[in-house]
């Protein structure tokens, strides 16, 4: 693991027309080239070269692979994994033969998926008739008990079932239970036959209960009909399973070439093309160009110092263990290149904050439990969809578990008693108000805790800021940025006097003779910051304003920098106290919940208010820790050394995902 972003070089090289589609499927096979559209050339040059003009349209390969997927989706078939050898033994595209299998094969399913139409609107109709009976609101509803006088029962029920609602026509007299607003069209269907109302109070009374309750028996049958119905149609697919991956590699194959040579520029015999590579994968890429080519090739490399920063693709190297803390940083952004990898400070800072927020044995142990099954579960049925716990939460469980079951050993906690001796001290007793001995002796101890967590995130956070700033020769930002130098020595000053203070029993403020000077230092530096940069611009040659703007804009920016930097760092620290916020709303939720379980006389009773209440702190603390820790990670943390301009390295490949321009 590399502790900045994955260094990166540019490919250029240029290739005969002969050898084009070999250098495509050997880089396709690598997997580690990111293309990018030739636009470096002279403009002279440029008018040379023509763009790729493909047999077969991309959008016609995606489509069509869509379409395939979607039957091999519907058929349980799993998606295959392309390799090596699906690239040596690639069939010949044929379009018009894979539309014609596709349109044969989607015919045969069409009576299916008829009926399946048809059940599901019976059943979404029919589910509406059952929602405003069971919800009393009997002003959309059409109920009519009675029988016809003349004609066939039957005829009227197939009439009837034309408008659609629940009609028990099995026994006498008959019932119809439809919406309001198809009662004209019922009252023409029944009078054609004669109906005529039933004056028997109790069939009224008791018509819309037993038609809704065959309804929802019916319903139940119905969706037992669509299972088997579903059955069918994937053991049709099924039955075609070899064909629709065989057609499946080659489309995508296909498709992956076209992606790739979309970025290729001709000339009347050569290919040229570029791309990012990561650099150590370099010479391997190189060294496979040229032995595919037999050496009849040109490459060219640019290093990526040579390319604005902004343009550069980033990847972050992490291993396995950090994956999920990986997927929360690019879900707040991708981090510039060249910058720190934030992935390993994030896990270890997120799991530090939840342990805190959620420290329970037997409670982590339930999360490690779920996180494995869930694990498992979707392993073994790789094409399941998500639910409510998802794959990412699934696995993210697997370290908010053991984190959890490590701060219940820290604080004595195993389903909130006081079951096993705390390494550190018992969290829930001092919530509880007893005193335990040590250092810690009530709340404003544990708050005082979150708070020394809280100032060494910020100063990581700032750390790390300033190994990035000095990494991309950014000095000014370094010396006079909030999250600078400077900004860092008033935040240790303002640390170090809030620490005397309370160490003083909030008495006397400390006094020591580094103080004045590192706060004027401080000070002098802030009020420097325009006028060193009105210098640097004027020595760039930039438009750097006039001497009136330069005083104005320098006695704004000292007043708003200094009450910022004073602002901000402090509600950053305090911001941790949530932290211990919810460790004790944890505790104190437990607590409270074993009152309540006091209070029944009947040990079952008691046993079933337990197991809730444990349930409800698993989902809901469990939850907001996990939030609270994103947040913090998030707000307190990335925002001092986080930034997020980074464009994503998305190399093509046989694994690669779904590709688009």
């Amino acid at each position: 693991m590399s502790m900045f972003t994955r260094k990166m070089r540019m490919l250029t090289a240029v290739v005969l027309e002969k050898d084009r589609d070999n250098v495509v499927k050997a880089l396709l096979e690598k997997g580690v080239m990111e293309f990018v559209h030739i636009d470096s050339l002279p403009a002279d040059k440029m008018h040379k070269l023509s763009a790729h003009s493909s047999e077969v349209p991309k959008a016609v390969l995606s489509d069509m692979r869509i379409r395939v997927e979607t039957l091999m989706r519907e058929g349980g078939i799993r998606i295959p994994e392309l390799d090596k050898k699906d690239i040596e033994e690639l069939p010949k595209l044929d379009i018009d033969d894979y539309r014609r299998t596709l349109d044969k094969l989607t015919l045969s399913l069409q009576s299916v998926r008829d009926n399946q139409k048809a059940i599901n609107q019976d059943i979404n109709s029919i589910s509406e008739i059952i929602r405003y009976a069971e919800e009393k609101k009997e002003e959309y509803l059409d109920l009519r008990v009675g029988v016809n006088t003349h004609g066939s029962s039957s005829d009227l029920l197939q009439r009837l079932k034309m408008v659609g609602g629940i009609f028990l026509f099995d026994r006498k007299p008959f019932i119809s239970l439809t919406l309001r607003r198809d009662s004209q069209r019922i009252t023409d269907a029944m009078d054609k036959f004669g109906w005529t109302e039933s004056t028997d109070a109790d069939a009224q009374k008791s018509a819309e209960g037993e038609a809704v309750a065959a309804a929802k028996a019916w319903i139940e049958s119905s969706k037992s009909d669509l299972d088997k119905l579903s059955k069918d149609a994937a053991l049709k697919i099924g039955e075609r399973e070899s064909e629709l991956r065989s057609m499946w590699i080659s489309l995508r194959i296909h498709e992956l070439c076209e992606h790739v040579e979309s970025y290729f520029s001709y000339t009347k015999n050569t290919t040229l093309f570029s791309g990012w590579v990561p650099e150590d994968d370099s010479e391997s890429v190189e060294s496979i160009i040229y032995s595919v080519t037999g050496g009849r090739c040109i490459v060219e490399w640019t290093n990526a110092d040579e390319v604005p920063r902004e343009e550069v693709p980033v990847e972050m190297t992490s291993p396995k263990i950090f994956r999920p803390f990986e997927r929360m940083v690019q879900n707040y952004s991708t981090p510039e290149y060249g910058s720190i990898n934030p992935t390993p400070f994030t896990a270890i800072a997120y799991l530090c904050m939840f342990a805190l927020m959620f420290a329970d044995l037997g409670q982590g142990f339930i999360l490690l439990l779920v996180g494995i099954i869930g694990t498992s579960i979707y392993k073994k049925n790789p094409m399941k969809k998500d639910g409510i716990i998802s794959r990412y939460l699934c696995n993210l469980l697997l370290y908010l578990g053991p984190a959890s079951m490590f701060g219940g050993l820290l604080f004595g906690s195993c389903f909130g008693f006081s079951l096993i001796p705390a390494l550190w001290f018992n969290f829930d007793a001092v919530v509880e108000g007893e005193t335990v001995g040590g250092i810690i002796q009530d709340i404003y101890d544990i708050l005082g805790i979150t708070i020394r967590f809280g100032i060494i995130v910020i100063f990581l956070g700032l750390v790390l800021n300033w190994i990035n700033l000095i990494r991309k020769r950014r000095f000014y930002e370094l010396i006079f940025d909030k999250n600078g130098l400077v900004g860092g020595a008033l935040y240790a000053l303002g640390i170090w006097f809030a620490w005397g203070f309370v160490g003083s029993g909030y008495k006397t403020f400390p006094s020591s003779w580094f103080m004045m000077p590192v706060l004027v230092s401080a000070l002098v530096i802030i009020l420097l910051k325009e006028p060193v940069g009105f210098v640097i611009k004027k020595v760039r040659k930039e438009d750097a304003g006039s001497i009136g703007h330069l005083v104005m804009s320098t006695i704004m920016e000292f007043l708003v920098e200094v009450l910022e930097i004073f602002s901000s760092f402090l509600s950053n620290t305090l911001s941790f106290m949530r932290v211990a916020g919810l460790g004790i709303a944890h505790a104190s939720l437990m607590a409270a919940f074993y009152d309540m379980a006091d209070m029944p006389g009947n040990i079952i009773a008691k046993i079933l208010i337990m197991i809730l209440g444990n349930v409800l702190v698993i989902v809901l603390e469990g939850l907001s820790a996990g939030i609270q820790s994103l947040r913090l990670n998030y707000y307190e943390f990335f925002t001092k050394y986080f930034t997020g301009h980074g464009i994503a390295f998305r190399p093509v490949g046989l694994r690669s995902k779904v590709v688009s321009d």
